[in-house]
């Protein structure tokens, strides 16, 4: 028993729960095994329990995030700068620079430990989870959420998310190892009774009435209550007294283990990984690794262009000329003997890069949450716009996950329709009725529209064929009285709803409370149940009513698709084997199929007509399930241990079941987003392939009216694609569209297929086995709501409402952050190689002492680094998508952010930029100044240097202004920032509407440019601190250098535009073209985007 916690309530119990009855555990916690926790109370609980965590799990550490803050390129440099200003006795340069850095590592902390705690947030809506019993109704909640008293559901891939006294257990296996160490999965027995031991007797491995927090589920379903949580679990007990981290390989100073020079490798790898953290080289997403190296290569260049600044000055390293050089690498200082080094360091370096790619991760993750998706890892935010294949699941993933019973086929006897649905788990509603299974009954039923829902649909088959009326449960008592009409049950429908409803883990509860049908399980074994309540032979009437006790279970497995159980009637020594599963999978196992009269061998002609009924219903779009029994002989055994292949044999065929699950009514629109995206989707499913065909072709996967040989490329089975070699599958035309009956390793083997053809794949998957295939994709993604804990933890994504949809949404939002880290990279990278041009010219401005005059002082740089560049740059990183963001091919994730069109786009615009202000300086100078430069007039102002300031004020707010217009350029790298959307009779007002729509970019321009005139004009900040003067005329050339800027970006984008230069082109309407690529996809059908870039509308998209 767990002590007690100082800020929660003791987890204290009389007893150790596995000592005492479950029925004692469930009276103390005042819960029920049925029922549940009620909801009201949860919120109470939780506050008095606190939440199922180990202490410390998933806390931001402050301290890091603050390290990580100080130790980037950027800030060491301005670190740098610092301690020379302070060096050269400059203290009012110093001053700023050390409040310039204190702002930025306090808001920088400020902002990643928020959004730190966000991810952590968003993460713990992932993996782990729990399904848990609450008012009757089964949740998936958060691990942390779990309290004791809730009635916890686990399954085969499930982690236990806290220590369990279990009540109800099948064929239930656990692996324990890490409490244990030991290997071998432990069986589970809620029988076992432990009163008359100890707590110290009997060890955490014995106790098998329970079942432990973080162990995994490797068999067997269960049912338990939570007793114990966080750190009053058994692994919580451990946790408290362990310490230390896992390392990396070979990172061991062992000389015994590994030999004598370990040592000296390991202490050499872990000053690697320390100094790679510290710098985030090893550590981060692989854009922020790169963007990091980016950082460090351009602090290299600035210590390259500090050389520069040295040979220049014939390495007289004064103070002067050292600031210089720093200041050009970042920013410049004055003209004092040690300066010159620091000016170009300062400039070359984008200071706010880091900062602003992390707040645009988490605006990102944010959105993502908002689309029901949970990034688990923050490389997928980058993965997702480059997707080009999404291989799906299609139950519950493009279908609503709802089925429905709708056909059931017992030879001999004829077809059951159920029709007229409208709550897919209320038994009492709807019409049943029998008919022959005629050719007109079969037609009808090809041509009736599937759609369940539909109140007035009528009943397939002809009424004159009908041998019973038809049943109409319209009855006002929901639980279905005897005074209702209901159907004549007779032998041959009893023994088919007796495997029916035994074979089947669901339940159908009717909640008095709610007045509603309630179900728990899965869809397909849900709707097989509420067909066996239809006549009033569920579940709980066969083993309450009839005395029927399950002896063993033989979990689906979905590498056979099948499920059987044993049952014994009472005391009876009769036992009977119940078994459900794929057609395919079943028949091969019957001996006979019928029953009494109607009985026969199952012969080679027998077995062809029913995998004709079953085409006939997979034709349709049902799901067919077939369902057999037989006897079995008492003397072999009762044990459950009796091996599956002993079971699954001699079985006798007794009818077929047609289930439809309706697609979702947003997945064809889905389905063609993709394809006008560029996006194939493939879709890989345990159904029969006629099924699967007709739904794919529903939702738009397949073409309504393939040719023959493009239908057999298109639709294929597991046995078909894994026959092939890898050879084979390579010379394909192009990869299956559907792949049916698939297996696990089948989706591995289309991984593979799709990135040998180099494509960027994203795979669903939510059990046990599809963890490989999670793992191997690009972006894995699991489901939420059906999921496995397994599952969710080698996926990358996780989505909370297992809608296709949702996968489409997070693309979207992939391809938006993508566009929009490009535009914020290209606006404070322009701006830097623009500074460094004007700084590196600047070199030639010298004085009558020969030192060079600088064109912007140190601190003008900074204030244009990080403040006017910074807050455009996070507007950026907000902009809303493109409207053409989805009628786009994938960008190329090798090649990342820094394209060739981001790279020509940088070095263009900043030379534009830097001739501008460079040229501004000349004129002011050499125009009405004479040239005359001055003296000293990098330290402060005098007479002389009224020309050489007045110059630096003007190229400070042109440069502002330049660096401020251009984040509204950047809007679009290709559109025109007068016609950012294709609207007829454009206007001024259209324009204003147009920047204005982000309104934390138009507030940050425009506040940025007004700032500029108190900057220059206020006395004393002026020349003291920014070493420039108020100006007049010399406004005119700022403001002429804007539209020359201007003038020069719509040349170059017309001139992309015209020529198509960089241009990625648009998919065409159908997604496809005739001709087929390498990526195994219909090559996109790309049409020019000219007439949507120039504004025009109704062009082809």
């Amino acid at each position: 028993m767990s002590s007690s916690s100082t800020k929660h309530a003791a987890q204290e119990y009389p007893k150790h729960p596995f000592i005492s009855t479950a029925r004692d555990i469930l009276d103390q916690l005042q819960t029920n095994d049925e029922v549940g926790l009620h909801r009201s109370t949860v919120q109470e609980a939780q506050e008095r329990y606190g939440p199922n965590k180990l202490e410390g799990e998933g806390v931001v550490q402050w301290h890091t995030v603050l390290v990580k803050q100080i130790s980037n390129a950027m800030i060491l440099v301005l670190v740098l700068a610092m301690a020379l200003s302070y060096g050269v006795t400059d203290y009012i340069e110093g001053g700023v620079i050390t409040a310039v850095i204190i702002l930025n590592v306090a808001i920088g902390f400020y902002q990643e430990f928020q959004a730190e705690k966000k991810m952590d947030s968003l993460r713990s809506l992932s993996s782990p989870s729990a399904a848990v019993l609450r008012d009757g109704q089964v949740e998936t909640v958060p691990s942390a959420e779990v309290i004791p008293g809730d009635i916890v559901l686990i399954k085969t891939g499930d982690t236990i998310p806290a220590d369990l006294r279990l009540i109800d257990a099948m064929n239930l296996e656990c692996d324990e190892k890490i409490l244990t160490g030991e290997a071998v999965p432990v069986a589970k027995d809620i029988d076992m009774d432990f009163c008359n031991n100890s707590e110290l007797e009997t060890g955490v491995g014995d106790r098998l009435n329970m079942a432990y927090s973080s162990s995994a589920v490797t068999k067997g379903r269960g049912k338990g209550v939570v007793v114990f949580t966080g750190m009053h679990t058994e692994i919580g007990k451990i946790a408290a007294s362990m310490q230390g981290k896992d390392r990396k390989p070979n990172r061991s100073l062992s000389r015994k283990k590994h030999g004598a020079m370990q040592p000296a490798k390991g202490v050499a790898l872990r000053v690697w990984d320390g100094v790679g953290r510290f710098l985030g080289l090893t550590v981060g997403t692989p854009l922020q690794r790169k963007l990091s190296k980016l950082a460090y290569l351009l602090f290299g260049c600035a210590i390259l262009l500090a050389i520069i600044v040295f040979g220049v000055n014939k390495f007289n390293v004064t103070s002067e000329v050292a600031i210089y050089a720093i200041s050009t690498g970042e920013f410049a200082l004055d003209s004092s003997p040690t300066v010159t080094d620091g000016y170009t360091g300062i400039a070359i370096i984008p200071e706010s890069l880091i900062a602003v790619l992390t707040i645009t991760m988490v605006v990102g993750m944010n959105q993502m949450r908002k689309r029901r998706v949970v990034i688990r890892q923050l490389s997928a935010l980058e993965a997702l716009g480059g997707v080009t294949n999404i291989c799906s699941d299609k139950t519950g993933t493009l279908t609503q996950g709802q089925m429905i019973t709708r056909k059931v086929w017992l030879p001999g006897t004829g077809m059951y329709s159920v029709n007229n649905v409208e709550d897919p788990f209320d038994p009492t509603k709807g019409d049943v009725s029998l008919g022959s299974v005629s050719e007109s009954a079969v037609e009808a039923a090809r041509h009736t529209e599937m759609d369940d829902y539909n109140a007035s649909e009528k009943t397939i088959g002809d009424e004159s064929d009908e041998k019973t009326a038809m049943v109409n449960h319209e009855a006002t008592d929901p639980l279905n009285t005897p005074s209702n009409r209901v159907p004549e049950v007779s032998s041959v429908l009893e023994r088919f709803l007796l495997p029916t409803a035994l074979c089947n883990l669901a339940t159908v509860r009717f909640d008095q409370n709610k007045n509603k049908w309630q179900s728990i399980g899965d869809p397909t074994e849900v709707a097989l149940q509420v067909f066996a309540h239809r006549f009033e032979m569920g579940k709980k009437t066969f083993e309450q009513k009839h005395g029927w006790a399950q002896v063993a279970e033989y979990p689906f497995d979905s590498s056979i698709k099948r499920m059987s159980v044993i049952y014994r009637k009472g005391q009876e020594n009769e036992l009977r084997i119940f078994t459900k599963g794929a057609v395919e999978r079943v028949i091969e196992f019957c001996t006979n199929i019928g029953t009494g009269s109607n009985q026969r061998p199952v012969t080679p002609k027998v077995k062809d007509e029913v995998l004709s009924q079953m085409n006939t219903l997979a034709e349709q779009g049902l799901r067919v399930m077939a369902i057999a029994d037989r006897q079995y002989d008492y003397a072999s055994g009762t044990s459950p241990d009796i091996p599956r292949e002993d079971v699954e044999k001699d079985l006798t065929l007794l009818g077929l079941a047609g289930l439809y699950d309706p697609p979702r009514l947003e997945t064809k629109d889905a389905v063609h987003d993709c394809a006008t995206a560029g996006i194939r989707v493939h879709m890989l499913t345990g159904d029969h392939p006629s099924t699967a065909a007709a739904i794919a072709r529903e939702v738009g996967i397949l073409p309504i009216h393939p040719s023959t040989r493009e239908a057999q490329v298109l639709v294929q089975t597991a046995s078909e694609f894994d026959a092939k070699t890898d050879a084979e599958i390579d010379a394909l035309p192009s990869l299956p569209l559907v792949i049916a009956r698939c297996a696990p390793h089948t989706k591995t083997r289309m991984i593979g297929a799709l990135h040998r053809r180099r494509a960027y794949c994203a795979m669903t998957g939510d059990g046990v086995n599809d963890a490989p295939s999670l793992q191997a994709a690009d972006v894995g993604i699991a489901m939420g709501l059906a999921g496995s804990d397994v599952a969710k933890g080698a996926s990358d994504i996780v989505l909370t409402d297992d809608n296709f949809a949702s996968i489409v949404g997070a693309i979207e939002e992939g391809r938006k952050m993508f566009d929009n880290i490009q535009k914020f990279v290209l606006h404070l990278l322009t701006s830097n190689v623009a500074e460094v041009i004007l700084l590196i010219f600047g070199l030639g401005f010298q004085d009558n002492s020969g030192f060079s005059v600088f064109p912007l002082s140190p601190l003008q740089i900074l204030w244009i680094n990080m403040l006017t560049s910074s807050f455009p740059a996070f507007g950026l990183g907000r902009e809303k998508a493109a409207k053409d963001i989805m009628r786009r091919p994938p960008h190329d994730g090798r090649k990342g952010v820094f394209t060739m069109q981001i790279i020509v786009d940088m070095i263009i615009y900043g030379i534009i930029m830097g001739t501008c202000t460079l040229l501004t300086f000349v004129i002011i100078v050499y125009g009405p100044g004479d040239g005359h430069l001055g003296e000293d007039c990098n330290r402060g102002y005098r007479d002389s240097c009224d020309t050489v300031f007045r110059a630096r004020a003007a190229v400070f707010a042109e440069l502002t202004w330049l660096i401020l217009i251009s984040a509204w350029e950047f809007k679009s790298l290709r559109r025109s920032m007068f016609a950012l959307e294709p609207v007829e009779n454009r206007t001024v007002l259209t324009f204003f509407q147009d920047i204005h729509e982000n309104k934390f970019l138009f507030y940050a321009v425009v506040i940025g440019a007004l700032s500029v005139f108190p900057a220059v004009y206020i006395p004393g900040l002026n020349t003291k601190v920014f070493k420039h003067k108020g100006i007049g005329w010399e406004w005119a050339l700022s403001a002429g250098a804007v539209v020359v800027f201007v003038a020069g970006v719509e040349t170059w984008k017309a001139t992309k535009r015209n020529y198509g230069w960089f241009d990625v082109g648009r998919v065409g309407s159908d997604g496809m073209d005739k001709d087929t690529s390498a990526t195994g996809t219909k090559a996109l059908s790309l049409t020019s985007s000219k007439s949507l870039e120039k504004g025009e509308v109704g062009g082809k998209v």
